[in-house]
């Protein structure tokens, strides 16, 4: 149980594949059923910034999320945060403030490498890491959730380009809880059918051997498979898996343990595991900037308004049946009203 001086982080959700499809929806409705339903989600377009397309490439998770029931009345916004030294760029307070406010925040496909090196060290990442030890959740899908870990593997790089296997340093999220984790996704993936190994993010069995053995001991790897995703939540110390048919493999200290789907264990399996203290992790005026975005005290989008005028309506004409349905689904939206004198007052449930 943690202390009033331990952070209350949100959870993280690590894909393995297939983040807009049945996993997907699973992890929402996970995400959901341990308190965490989101009212505010923002999809970073950063990991595939490099790419011409990248606005379409991170629109298909947006308007995925934006379609769930689970998401119902949620705002969806999509940051531009593409490239480093531009208009766009992750290192300008301005544009990354939006995370502040999120209590889900996604990253998706594109470039673990690329990723690293417009994050590392930037107001965005800074951001992000504070809004997540302050309740916030992440879902990390394919590159990002490589990029997340304490070492990041540059897929393209040896797969297509030929370099020799190595190691770049990650973005290090989960060492704030003393885990030094190595994300792997793919790690089922058999696209070379029976002439090419292409398991283990397309490395193949023979050459991650050879990787893992220039990993530090302390480094934990976490393989997921495809249509699979691994659902942390730290606040309470456990892990479940999510999917139908994959499961998730942690390699630790020369063993290998395998999950299966709709199971759960202890992040204690993933190494010496604890909540931080918040103060030591998320700078004061940085936690104060979180506290004020996330104010329930906010104007309500247009489709909330427009209820809200709805119910008024109706209260004047005394139909309170109506008026408690609307009510109702306000309330679906993540929305409450005190009615007062001066009118009604919606505000952040």
């Amino acid at each position: 149980m943690k202390t009033p001086a331990e952070a209350s982080p949100g959870a993280v959700v690590l894909f393995g594949s297939g983040e807009t499809s049945r996993v997907g929806r699973e992890a929402l409705r996970w995400l959901e059923g341990v308190g965490r339903a989101p009212r505010s989600i923002a999809v970073l377009e950063t990991p595939a910034g490099f790419e011409p397309n990248a606005d379409a490439v991170a629109r298909r998770w947006t308007d995925f999320l934006a379609r769930q029931p689970e998401a119902r009345g949620a705002e969806v916004m999509q940051l531009p945060l593409r490239r480093r030294g531009t208009t766009q760029s992750p290192d300008l307070p301005d544009l990354a403030r939006p995370l502040l406010g999120a209590d889900l925040i996604a990253l998706g496909a594109g470039s673990p490498t690329y990723t690293v090196r417009q994050l590392r060290e930037s107001v965005t990442w800074r951001y992000l890491q504070a809004a997540h030890l302050s309740g916030a959740s992440v879902f990390l899908a394919s590159a990002s959730a490589i990029a997340a870990g304490s070492f990041a593997l540059p897929v393209y790089e040896i797969y297509k380009v030929g370099d020799d296997p190595h190691w770049i340093d990650g973005l290090g999220l989960f060492e704030s809880y003393g885990l030094f984790l190595v994300v792997v996704t793919h790690w089922d993936n058999n696209d070379g059918g029976e002439e090419l190994d292409t398991s283990r993010c397309f490395m193949g069995r023979e050459r991650f051997d050879a990787l893992g053995a220039l990993l530090p001991a302390s480094a934990v790897v976490v393989g997921i498979d495809e249509h699979t995703a691994l659902a942390l939540d730290p606040e309470h110390g456990t892990a479940r898996v999510l999917g139908h048919q994959g499961g998730v493999s942690v390699l630790r200290e020369g063993r290998e343990d395998r999950h299966a789907a709709a199971s759960s264990f202890s992040l204690l399996e993933l190494g010496p595991f604890a909540l931080p203290e918040r103060d030591a992790v998320v700078p004061s005026e940085v936690a104060e900037a979180i506290a004020t975005a996330r104010s329930t005290d906010v104007a309500p989008p247009a489709d909330v308004a427009a209820l809200v005028a709805s119910r008024e309506r109706a209260r004047d004409a005394r139909d309170w049946p109506t008026a408690d349905r609307l009510r109702r689904e306000l309330a679906a939206r993540g929305w409450a009203i005190d009615d007062t004198p001066d009118g009604p007052r919606p505000h952040r449930a």
